[in-house]
């Protein structure tokens, strides 16, 4: 496609609200799109851009040994409470309820739910090593979105866990 028909289009000047370098460059070069305070629609060559860097964490991920998979974002608040993060994260988590009136949040990491699977899927040590990652998108409630894509409210991030039968096999992976 040609660059003239990209949805992105660059700015002359530097807009008003963007308080560091590189988000003026990100909103001046039409790579992101400011929806409100922490929240940026990603155009299309920084789409493609993040695609590229998302493989290539792939691969090298997969070199090491490690299985994909998708973990869920929204998730019951049942589990935060049983492990004591709903508190750690206080008013940075988003809570919501479901259509029935049940606590949910919008996952600002996933911890919680990976030991769940793990529990669930491992039945003895010889099933470990077991590295697992994913890539998902994030929620956090920041009181103060700024700085661009430093501190927003919705991002991805990488997380990956390794689950080991000892010490020693924890140094390995």
């Amino acid at each position: 496609m040609r660059f003239s028909r990209m949805v992105s289009k660059t700015l002359r000047s530097d807009p008003p609200d963007a308080e560091t370098a590189s988000h003026r460059l990100l909103l001046r070069a039409g790579l992101i799109h400011q929806v409100a305070a922490g929240i940026y629609a990603y155009l299309p060559l920084a789409l493609r851009s993040l695609r590229k860097i998302e493989n290539i964490i792939r691969d090298e991920m997969d070199a090491a040994g490690g299985q994909e998979l998708m973990l869920p974002a929204l998730q019951p608040q049942e589990l935060w409470e049983q492990t004591g993060r709903k508190e750690a994260f206080g008013d940075n988590m988003f809570s919501l309820e479901d259509r029935r009136g049940r606590p949910m949040v919008l996952a600002p990491t996933h911890e919680e739910v990976i030991t769940n699977v793990v529990k669930a899927n491992v039945q003895s040590y010889r099933d470990l090593p077991l590295i697992l990652y994913q890539i998902q998108t994030k929620f956090r409630d920041e009181a103060r979105p700024r700085a661009g894509l430093v501190r927003v409210r919705e991002f991805d991030m990488k997380d990956a866990y390794s689950f080991n039968a000892d010490e020693a096999s924890l140094e390995e992976s």
